[in-house]
């Protein structure tokens, strides 16, 4: 059996991230801790590693995984979608548009303004954006 655990994103600062995507998003953390042992540095292949580890769920179990490494902070990636490794996350939304407008108000730049997926057995509304750290986000939102 394989089944998808998590999906780890490096981030800048945890706080401004934590407010992304665990109050606006309203996924609940189940792991908060800052990690760093010999075990942490095998797994990273980065010596005296020291990592603020923070995992959220959603209502179905789906887990986001926010990394910021204190001790070896990286600068942003802001790639192209088209780039090879992974290229965006999804995440269904009940109300695009307004997220769209919190989001915009909390400074999240968007790729595009929320549209209909043009074929019809799509039944879906879509926009994409970057959070603070230039993490491609595309937000879904399941019509009827």
């Amino acid at each position: 059996m394989v089944k998808l655990r998590h999906v780890g994103l490096a981030v800048e600062n945890m706080e401004r991230s934590m407010r992304l995507y665990k109050d606006i998003f309203g996924l609940e953390v189940v792991w908060n801790e800052i990690e760093h042992s010999s075990f942490i540095d095998r797994l990273s292949n980065i010596n005296s590693v020291k990592v603020h580890t923070v995992k959220l769920k959603d209502s179905s179990g789906g887990m986001i995984e926010l990394l910021q490494y204190l001790s070896h902070p990286e600068e942003r990636n802001n790639d192209t979608i088209n780039r090879i490794g992974c290229s965006h996350i999804a995440i269904t939304v009940s109300d695009i548009d307004s997220m769209y407008s919190i989001l915009s108000d909390e400074g999240i730049t968007f790729v595009n303004k929320p549209e209909k997926h043009p074929e019809e057995w799509v039944k879906a509304k879509v926009a994409f954006c970057r959070d603070h750290d230039g993490i491609l986000i595309e937000l879904v939102e399941e019509l009827k």
